[in-house]
C-alpha cells in the first residue's frame, strides 16, 4: 500500500459494518448487541450491524425482529439452514461499509478486539484476521484434526491458509468486493480469504467460553468441513489416489518377479488362496476409494453447474447504511 493511502486511512472514520451469522443464538443476542454497540458508537458515527438468521429453531428470529427496530441494526432471515458459509456470504452482500467485521454471536469473539483490528487497517492491512493463541481448550480430536487439515491443505503452492485463523476478521471494502465477485457456490470461506490475497495482518486472541448454547460443529460436521476445504482448494486427494495406484502396481510387479524367481529356483508351488483373496479385496477397496474421491470432485462440479443461489432470504427487518 502507498504511503498516501495509508495516511488517508489514518485520518478518516470509516463506515463500519458488522456481520453476525446466527443459529439458535437467542440467549446470546441480548448480551452481545449492547456490548457491540458500546464499542461501535464512540468509534465511528456511521455503523451498521447485520444479523443473519441461518434457519434457527429457537427464538432467534423473534429476537432479531425486536433488535432490528434499533437504528443501525438490520436482520436477514434465511429461508432455511444453508450453513455458516452461506450466512456469511449473505451478510457480506448486505454490508455497505468501507470496512466489514465478521464475528460470531456466541461471545467467543470479543467485540473490543475490533479496536485493535481497525488499528491494523489504518496501518495498511486489508485483511485483518484473528488467530487462536493456543488450542489447549479444545479436545484432542479437534486439535489433531486441525493440525492434519492445515498440513494437507497447505502442501501445495497455490493457496496458504493461515493455521488457526477463523472467521473473526476485518475486511476492507476492496477485499469484500473481491470475495463477492467469486462465482462459486461451494464457498469455503477460510480458503477464499487466502485466495483473494491483499495485505494481511494477524491478531492473536484467546476465545472466551460460549455465553449460552452449544457449538453446532460436531465431529462429523468438522470432517465434512475439512473435506470441503481439501476438495475446494487442493487436488491433493486425486494425487494421493494416483500415487497409491503406482505404489500398488509396483508391489504387484515386484511380487510377480518374486514368483518367477521362486518358480525357476524351486519349481512350481500351489499358491494359497489367502494371498489371492486379500489381494482382490484390497484392490477392490482401493478402486472404490478412488471412485469416491473422483465422485466428490464430480459432485462439486454438478453443484456448480446447476447455479442455484447460495442462499434465499425469507424476510428482512430494519435498516442499515445507505437505506
Amino acid at each position: 500500500m502507498s504511503d498516501a493511502r495509508r495516511h488517508g486511512r489514518a485520518e478518516v472514520q470509516p463506515c463500519l459494518s458488522c456481520v453476525i451469522p446466527c443459529r439458535n443464538e437467542a440467549d446470546n443476542l441480548d448480551i452481545l448487541l449492547p456490548r457491540l454497540r458500546a464499542v461501535l458508537e464512540p468509534l465511528t458515527p456511521t455503523w451498521e450491524i447485520i444479523l443473519v438468521d441461518d434457519g434457527s429453531s429457537d427464538a432467534t428470529a423473534e429476537r432479531l425482529a425486536v433488535w432490528a427496530r434499533t437504528p443501525g441494526i438490520r436482520a436477514l432471515e434465511l429461508s432455511r439452514n444453508f450453513g455458516k458459509e452461506a450466512a456469511l456470504t449473505a451478510g457480506l452482500q448486505a454490508a455497505r461499509g468501507d470496512v466489514v467485521v465478521m464475528l460470531d454471536a456466541d461471545l467467543q469473539h470479543a467485540p473490543e478486539l475490533i479496536l485493535v483490528m481497525l488499528e491494523h487497517w489504518r496501518r495498511g492491512a486489508d485483511n485483518v484476521y484473528t488467530v487462536r493463541a493456543d488450542r489447549r481448550d479444545e479436545g484432542l480430536f479437534k486439535r489433531i484434526g486441525a493440525w492434519g487439515f492445515y498440513g494437507l491443505v497447505n502442501t501445495g503452492d497455490r493457496v496458504k491458509i493461515p493455521p488457526d485463523a477463523g472467521d473473526f476478521r476485518l475486511l476492507d471494502r476492496s477485499v469484500v468486493d473481491a470475495l463477492l465477485a467469486l462465482p462459486e457456490r461451494n464457498r469455503f470461506m477460510k480458503g477464499l480469504y487466502a485466495w483473494v490475497g491483499f495485505e494481511s495482518a494477524a491478531v492473536p486472541y484467546t476465545p472466551a467460553p460460549r455465553a449460552a448454547g452449544r457449538s453446532h460443529f460436531r465431529p462429523w460436521r468438522l470432517v465434512r468441513f475439512a473435506l470441503d476445504g481439501l476438495i475446494g482448494f487442493t487436488t491433493w486427494p486425486l494425487r494421493l489416489v494416483t500415487l497409491m495406484g503406482f505404489a500398488i502396481a509396483a508391489l504387484a510387479f515386484a511380487y510377480g518377479g518374486y514368483l518367477v524367481v521362486d518358480y525357476v529356483l524351486h519349481g512350481h508351488h500351489i499358491s494359497g488362496w489367502t494371498t489371492i483373496v486379500v489381494g482382490v479385496m484390497f484392490s477392490a477397496g482401493l478402486q472404490l476409494v478412488s471412485l469416491g474421491v473422483v465422485g466428490e470432485y464430480v459432485g462439486r462440479i454438478f453443484e456448480e453447474v446447476k447455479q442455484r443461489p447460495v442462499y434465499l432470504v425469507k424476510r428482512q427487518h430494519g435498516r442499515g447504511l445507505g437505506e
